[in-house]
C-alpha cells in the first residue's frame, strides 16, 4: 500500500515538474503600437478632416508631408519570443491615411508584411508606386533579413 502511494506521488510530482518545464517553453506574444478593430478602420472615410481622423484613431505614430498633401501613419507590430531566445517579429502593419491639398482624407491604405515586401491589404497587391515610398521603406527596413549574431 505504501509503495502504491509513493508511486502515485512520484508520478504526480513528475507530471507537475514536466508541466512547469513545458510552460516555460511556451511562446510569449507581444503587440506594440496601434491595434485597431475593423470597425475603427471603417470610420475613416474620404472627405474627413485630419482632426476628425485624430479624434477617431488617436495620434498617429508618424506623419509625412509629401507633394500634394499630408499623410498619417499608424504602425503596429507583433513579436513572439520563446524562452530566452531573441524576440522575432512575425507581423507588422501600417495604416496610411493620405490627405489631399484641402486637408481631407484622399485615400486609406493598409500595408503589412508579405514575403518581406510592402503589401496593401485592401487591394491585395503590392503597390507599383507610392509617393512617399522612402518613408515606407524606412518603416519596413530589415524585414526578411535574418541576423544570426548581434
Amino acid at each position: 500500500m505504501r509503495q502504491k502511494v509513493r508511486r502515485q506521488t512520484s508520478i504526480l510530482l513528475l507530471a507537475l515538474g514536466a508541466s512547469i518545464v513545458l510552460a516555460g517553453c511556451s511562446p510569449i506574444t507581444t503587440k506594440h503600437g496601434h491595434q485597431f478593430q475593423e470597425s475603427d478602420l471603417q470610420q475613416i472615410q474620404p472627405g474627413m478632416t485630419a482632426d476628425a481622423v485624430r479624434l477617431a484613431l488617436g495620434t498617429p505614430a508618424t506623419t509625412s508631408t509629401v507633394v500634394g498633401g499630408n499623410s498619417y501613419y499608424y504602425i503596429s507590430s507583433t513579436e513572439t519570443q520563446n524562452a530566452f531566445f531573441k524576440p522575432t517579429e512575425v507581423d507588422r502593419k501600417v495604416l496610411a491615411i493620405y490627405f489631399n491639398q484641402t486637408g481631407t482624407v484622399d485615400r486609406v491604405a493598409h500595408y503589412g508584411m508579405k514575403d518581406g515586401k510592402i503589401f496593401d491589404y485592401v487591394k491585395r497587391q503590392t503597390p507599383s508606386f507610392v509617393k512617399d515610398q522612402t518613408l515606407l521603406q524606412q518603416i519596413f527596413r530589415g524585414i526578411g533579413q535574418k541576423q544570426l549574431f548581434d
